[in-house]
């Protein structure tokens, strides 16, 4: 089952919350997304370390639940 982009960003949100989010479905079929996060919370972290926050948040649904997502993250 895919999910839905309000719970994308809402797992987000709660683990980062000062995070700026923005997810899109990029094929229209519910399992591939794009997200972009910018948090101060990736503040002199390298690009793997702020990918990482962002794959614990959304705690074991890659691959499952959530098939794909490409994604994009910067400090703020």
């Amino acid at each position: 089952m895919a999910m839905a982009i309000a719970d994308i960003e809402a797992m987000i949100r709660a683990a980062l919350p000062d995070a700026k989010v923005e997810v899109r479905d990029l094929a229209g079929d519910g399992e591939h997304y794009a997200a972009k996060v910018v948090s101060p919370a990736f503040k002199g972290k390298s690009r793997v370390q702020q990918h990482q926050l962002v794959y614990a948040a959304l705690k074991g649904r890659m691959g499952g639940e959530l098939h794909a997502l490409a994604l994009t993250t910067a400090a703020e």
